[in-house]
Parts: C-alpha cells; sequence; structure tokens
C-alpha cells in the first residue's frame, strides 16, 4: 500500500499540471474565440434582465404592411418617396435618414422630383451601404446613391456587422468609405463627430418597441401627431418581411436593419460602449486558480465558487457603465479547476474515512492483491448507534470500537460503510482463536458520554486468495450476515455457497439461453367445463429442465424474469408453442382453448398487440380460442396504457382473465377496469374450503359476483372429486388442478382430447 505521504505529494503534483493545463485551455478558448457562442448567450441573458426605454430622439417611419397596402408595391415612384421627405420636413424633423437605395435611376421626372425634395429639405443623410462579415471575410460591394442625390444630400455609412446567424452585435461611429472618413447611420442620429473612428457594442437592453414608430402610409396621409416629429432625428426604412433587410437582433429577435440603426444610435446617445475583451476576466481567474490550487485549505471553496459567481454577476454591473468583459474564457479556467479538485477530493475521501481517518474498502480494492486471509466484522446495530448518537459521541464510539478490533495484531484496519471494518491476518494465524479472543472483548458494552453502548457483531473469513478483492470482500460480508443469523461469533465462508450465489446472479442470461437452445417446453394443464363435462382446454406452463441442475422451479425463474424485466422473451416463447398446440387441437375437429399467463408489466410494450395478431395469424387459430391470464396485476392498476392495451386485445376477439383472484388487488375498482371474460379463485382458497368456513364463503361469494358480472369462474387447486362436487354445487363453470389432469405434454394432452372424444361418440 502507498502511504499517505507519497499520495499526498501525488495530489500536489497533479494539481499543479492540473492548472498548466486549465490554464492553456482557457487561452486557447480566448484565442480561438471558442467560447464565443457561449459569450453571446450570457450577453442576452443581461439584456433580457435590465430592459430600458429609448430616448424618444430617434424615430423610426416603416415602409411596412400598411404602406404596401395603402400606397403600392414597393418600390415607389420616386415623386411619392419625394413627399415623403417634404411631410417630414414639414413636420419639424431634425434630420432624415433614408434607409434605401438611391444608385440606379427611374424616369427622369421622378428623379428630379426626388432630388428637388432633397434640396428643400437640406436635412436628408442618404446611405453608402456595404455589409460585412465579423471576420470581414464576407463583404459584398459598396453601393453608392446617384450624383444627383448625393449632391442634394449628405452621406452616411450603413454598413452592417453580422455574424453566422445574421445577428448584429457591434457598430462604428464612423468608418472609411472609398478614401473618406464617414459617419454610420448610428453617429449621423446621435449627432457624432467623423473623427471618433471607435468601434462600440450595441446595447440591446433597449426595447425596440419603445422607439417612436409610425408607418410611412400614416406620414404620406397626415395621421402622425403635430410635433411628433420636430426635432426627432428621423430614419426612413423598410418594415416588411417581403422586401428583405432583415437581422437577428439579439434578446429581440428579427427585425428590420432600421431597427439595428436605431438602437445603436440610442446606444450612441449614452454613452460609447468600450469591450476590453477577454484579457481582464482570465487574468482574474488564473490568480484565483493560483490562489486555490497552491494555498488551498478551507478557502478553496470561496477562491472557486466566489469566482465563478464574480464573473458570472461582474458584467452586469460593468454594463450599466457601458463597459463590456469577456466572461468565458475565466469560466472556462475556473470551472475547469474546480469539477478537478472536487473529483481529487472525492477521490481522497473516499479512500479515506472522514470520522476516524481509516483507509476505507477503496483503498484496500486499490493496494493491489493480497495473499493472506481476510477477516471482516460487521456491526449489526450499527443504524441504532448512529441514531443514538451526536457526531462528537458517534467519534468516541469509534475510536472504542477500533481499539478493541486492533487488540492483538498490528495489521491495517479497513473501515466501509454501515459498520464493517476488514483486515488482514497471516496465514499462519490461528484464525478460530483470533475471532473468538476479539468477539470476548465486546461482551462488556463501550462507554459514551456516561451511557453504555452494546455492539452487536459477528466475524466473517474469507480464505480464497485466488479471487478479486471485491468478490472476496462480498464473501466476507455474506459469512458475517450467515454467522448472525445462525447465532455463531463467526463464519468461514463455504465455496458451496458461491456456487448458489453465481447461479442466482446468471440465471436470467441462462434462462435466455435455454429458450435458444430448446431446454425450456410447455406442460398442458386440463380445463374441465363442469356443466358439459368435458375438457374444453388447458393452460400453457413453462418448464426448464438444465442440463446440469435438472428441472428448474417455475417459480425460481419465471418470478426472476417477471422481477427484472425479462419476462418478454420467455412470454413471446410461450405464446407461440401455445398458440400452435391449439391450433393442431382445433384443426383435428375439437374445439379447445388455449391460456397463458400474461405478466401486466408487459402490457406497456406497443409491439405486444402486434406480435400477438402475427402468431394468431400465423398458426391460423381464432383469436377467440386464447385467453390471456393477467399475472402481476398491481402495475396494472393506474396504468392507461395498459388497459387501452387489454382493450385492443378484446375487440381482436382474444379472451383476458384475472389470474389468482382473492389475492393482492382484488378489489371490486380492479374488476370493473379490466375488460375481463373469466375470474380464476386462487387455489389456496379452493383447496382448503371443505376445512375453513371463511374461505368457502369467498369461493361462493366470488362466484356469484363473477355471474352477476357475466363473467365466467375457473377454480384452480381442485385435487379430488368431493372438491370438484362442491364447485358443481356451488356453479362454478370450469375446474383445474390434479383431479382433472396434471400438466402434460402436447402429445399426451391430443391422445387424451380423442379419446374423450371417440368415448362421447361411442
Amino acid at each position: 500500500m502507498r502511504s499517505a505521504q507519497e499520495q499526498g505529494g501525488d495530489d500536489r503534483r497533479g494539481q499543479r499540471k492540473l492548472l498548466l493545463w486549465a490554464i492553456g485551455a482557457a487561452l486557447l478558448c480566448w484565442a480561438l474565440q471558442l467560447g464565443q457562442p457561449l459569450e453571446d448567450s450570457l450577453r442576452v441573458v443581461r439584456y433580457a434582465s435590465h430592459p430600458s426605454d429609448a430616448s424618444g430622439q430617434v424615430v423610426l417611419i416603416g415602409i411596412d404592411d400598411q404602406s404596401l397596402q395603402r400606397v403600392g408595391t414597393w418600390p415607389w415612384p420616386r415623386s411619392t418617396q419625394a413627399r415623403l421627405i417634404d411631410k417630414a420636413t414639414a413636420a419639424g424633423a431634425k434630420n432624415i435618414h433614408l434607409d434605401l437605395i438611391y444608385d440606379s435611376p427611374s424616369l427622369p421626372a421622378e428623379d428630379r422630383a426626388l432630388a428637388e425634395a432633397m434640396k428643400r429639405s437640406h436635412r436628408v443623410v442618404l446611405a453608402d451601404r456595404e455589409r460585412l462579415g465579423t471576420d470581414r471575410a464576407i463583404k459584398t460591394e459598396l453601393t453608392r446613391p446617384l450624383p444627383m442625390f448625393a449632391d442634394n444630400a449628405r452621406l452616411a455609412s450603413a454598413t452592417t456587422l453580422y455574424d453566422y446567424r445574421n445577428a448584429v452585435w457591434n457598430n462604428f461611429v464612423s468608418v472609411d468609405v472609398a478614401g473618406r472618413q464617414t459617419p454610420t447611420f448610428a453617429g449621423s442620429l446621435a449627432g457624432r463627430t467623423v473623427t471618433d473612428k471607435r468601434q462600440f457594442w450595441i446595447d440591446y437592453s433597449i426595447r425596440p418597441s419603445t422607439i417612436p414608430y409610425y408607418s410611412a402610409a400614416d406620414l404620406l396621409s397626415g395621421k402622425v401627431p403635430a410635433n411628433a416629429l420636430a426635432g426627432k432625428s428621423l430614419i426612413i426604412g423598410l418594415n416588411a418581411d417581403q422586401l428583405g433587410d432583415q437581422f437577428w437582433l439579439p434578446s429581440h429577435g428579427r427585425l428590420s436593419g432600421a431597427y439595428v440603426h436605431a438602437i445603436a444610435a440610442e446606444t450612441l446617445l449614452r454613452a460609447t460602449p468600450v469591450d476590453y475583451g477577454g484579457l481582464p476576466a482570465l487574468a482574474i481567474a488564473i490568480m484565483l486558480s493560483l490562489a486555490a490550487v497552491l494555498r488551498g485549505g478551507t478557502l478553496r471553496p470561496f477562491w472557486l465558487v466566489g469566482g465563478i459567481t464574480s464573473l458570472l454577476f461582474m458584467p452586469l454591473l460593468l454594463e450599466q457603465a457601458y463597459v463590456a468583459v469577456d466572461v468565458v474564457p475565466g469560466l472556462v479556467l475556473l470551472t475547469i479547476v474546480s469539477w478537478r479538485l472536487a473529483v481529487l477530493r472525492i477521490k481522497r475521501r473516499g479512500l479515506v474515512h472522514e470520522q476516524t481517518g481509516l483507509p476505507t474498502f477503496a483503498a484496500l480494492r486499490g493496494g493491489g492483491r493480497i495473499d493472506n486471509p481476510l477477516v471482516l466484522a460487521k456491526i449489526h446495530n450499527f443504524a441504532e448507534i448512529s441514531s443514538a448518537l451526536n457526531e462528537v459521541e458517534q467519534k468516541e464510539a469509534y475510536r472504542q470500537i477500533i481499539a478493541r478490533l486492533s487488540a492483538g495484531h498490528q495489521d491495517t484496519i479497513y473501515q466501509g460503510d454501515d459498520g464493517t471494518f476488514a483486515w488482514t491476518v497471516p496465514t499462519t494465524a490461528p484464525l478460530g482463536n483470533h475471532l473468538e479472543a476479539l468477539h470476548s472483548l465486546f461482551r462488556s458494552p463501550v462507554q459514551v458520554a456516561g451511557r453504555q453502548i452494546d455492539v452487536a457483531l459477528s466475524f466473517g473469513a474469507e480464505l480464497g486468495l485466488t479471487r478479486t478483492l471485491a468478490n472476496r470482500i462480498g464473501s466476507a460480508v455474506l459469512a458475517a450476515d450467515e454467522a448472525w443469523n445462525e447465532g455463531l461469533r463467526w463464519k468461514l465462508h463455504d465455496p458451496a455457497r458461491q456456487e448458489e450465489v453465481n447461479w442466482r446472479v446468471s440465471l436470467l442470461g441462462e434462462l435466455d439461453q435455454a429458450i435458444d437452445q430448446g431446454e425450456v417446453w410447455l406442460a398442458y394443464q386440463p380445463q374441465y367445463d363442469i356443466k358439459r363435462g368435458q375438457i374444453i382446454g388447458a393452460e400453457a406452463l413453462a418448464r426448464w429442465t438444465h442440463p446440469h441442475k435438472g428441472p428448474i422451479s417455475p417459480s425460481e425463474f419465471v418470478a426472476a424474469a417477471e422481477n427484472n424485466g425479462r419476462i418478454a422473451k420467455l412470454t413471446d416463447f410461450v405464446l407461440d408453442r401455445a398458440i400452435g398446440a391449439a391450433a393442431a387441437v382445433n384443426r383435428r375437429g375439437v374445439p379447445f382453448q388455449i391460456a397463458v399467463n400474461l405478466s401486466a408489466r408487459l402490457l406497456s410494450d406497443r409491439d405486444l398487440l402486434d406480435r400477438i395478431t402475427a402468431m394468431l395469424a400465423a398458426h391460423d387459430l381464432d383469436p377467440r380460442h386464447l385467453t390471456l391470464e393477467l399475472t402481476e396485476t398491481a402495475t396494472l392498476q393506474d396504468a392507461d396504457s395498459g388497459l387501452a392495451t387489454l382493450d385492443a386485445l378484446t375487440r381482436l376477439g382474444v379472451r383476458i382473465a384475472i389470474d389468482d383472484y382473492g389475492t393482492g388487488l382484488s378489489t371490486l375498482d380492479y374488476l370493473k377496469k379490466i375488460p375481463a371474460n373469466e375470474i380464476k379463485i386462487d387455489q389456496s382458497f379452493v383447496k382448503s374450503m371443505r376445512v375453513n368456513r371463511s374461505d368457502l364463503i369467498m369461493v361462493q361469494s366470488t362466484i356469484a359476483l363473477a355471474h352477476s358480472l357475466g363473467r365466467t369462474v375457473v377454480a384452480e387447486g381442485v385435487e379430488d372429486k368431493q372438491c370438484l362436487d362442491e364447485l358443481t354445487r356451488m356453479g362454478c363453470d370450469v375446474a383445474q388442478g390434479f383431479a382433472i389432469g396434471r400438466p402434460m405434454g402436447v402429445r399426451e394432452l391430443i391422445q387424451r382430447l380423442q379419446i374423450r372424444s371417440t368415448r362421447r361418440v361411442a
């Protein structure tokens, strides 16, 4: 085993490696902008957390759906656009920004009307338009207005920076256009000078709905309120989906490009935002990570959790002052360091018990192979002791228990969960004497806080030196439990017992193979129509003959398959064989009903109905000759999907029976819910009804109830003629049991049916 000092040295070296690796990953994230999508998402959340209203100094005039309906399809005659300019000028607009394209001529008269309107206004700003991708790799041609328009207006750049999602995050105050510094629409609307060349982030906490908006049709028709435009900066642009010019505005969704310019201008009216990128937050994260890794201690969670919290909320405060920082690289660094240190802590805590400081079973398993006998002590009243003592008292109880277990040997004691302790002893040590002596030490209780605490324990020993430690520990625990249950002080693990454990573990896997290899077969127990005096069908029962173990009890393998969700394959096998046998009997002219157990858990299987339908069709059996007997009915009580499957089976023609009636959930409400054709009375009531009056009343009342509901009654466990006569007197419909016939093979069943049929004809 490695010493604690060696383990601690490895931990420190691992933590330093972790720090270097995490810093490298964070720097790579920052340099390649790998965290930009997450950064953008965090900004959207922050914008949504503190919405604000526009100043109202920028007004948007939209060429929208209403305008297209009332004025006509776009583009409008330029004389109509000239009227827009005249109306805006007359309304007292401070300036009029046309977010429209004028790079080609139309009719001369129309062009002259527009140019003259621009000249009269002296307030028009036209767009030099260019769309740029964020990395400037995507770039369109520069679109400039015709000279006849440009000579009568000022120019501003409508350049738009957009990313791969067509989202606009940033803008410029002014840009270089054809060698001349030109304000952007945002800079011009905000009244900024061309000497300001800064790029800035757009404040999308400003809600677009608070920007004053009017339809161009209303402006043309004079419906815009008086003084609504006086002294305001106007932007006239397209605002209809069919006209294009749509962008994705973070936190607001898809809107027209005019809104981008308007919100960017509103941002500049407040301040010029600055962006310091990811280095400040990354530097803070590096310092906090260094403190957490190198100094550690109780403040480690403060450095890491506090750092992550600060990086998440610090930008929210900074953005109020129009300062932005990228935090994802710093978050990546702190998250990696936090996660890895937590894993190391959990791993280290898993090797040492917190209360006692003893190495745990995980440390025992990690120490490699042990070639000595393994001893395990189990405290059976551990839960009671823990609940009766506080933490300080528990530590004192542990100290005394460990001191007694350590008596007489120097071997390391390992502590497991739920009051288990293990250690190894030399091969030559007298094991029995050792455990008897230790057990005698616990005859007297431990003294804790003036109270006497009895410790009930037993020992298990394991000698399987060639097995894995995990197997050996499990076997020692099993031996200690068996010793306690048998009233012994200690017990040695019995290898024969291990064979039984291995069988239980592998049973389900072997069952699947047994079905494929033909080891599972069907026996048929006849069902007798009491009134007609003849066999009318049989129940199909699964049987398993193991090549080495011989017959396996159905109560063992069927219950195991049902409880572990592995019943589907066995049920399909039984259904297919039983339906085939029933079809063979019916083809001989003998009406014959076959019953098959069906776990209610399978009713949630969506393919069950299709599989049963396919089997009936493949064997050419009328669905009316198949009865499905529901077992494990507790799972069906509130299962709507299961009830729907039963309804579908009933519509198909399959009969439904409630098996083992009288046990489990045999309630009137249950009988009302299940669309059953018959009720099978559990054999425990039938067998004892002649000696137990309560069981007799139960059988009588069940028959009466079933008949009143129009359902057939099948009695199981009919063992003799007297029982059959009693059921006949009570009006039972069908009997099943040894008095009618024991489970038999299909050939024997067919022969018996032919003999009975021949006798009736004779």
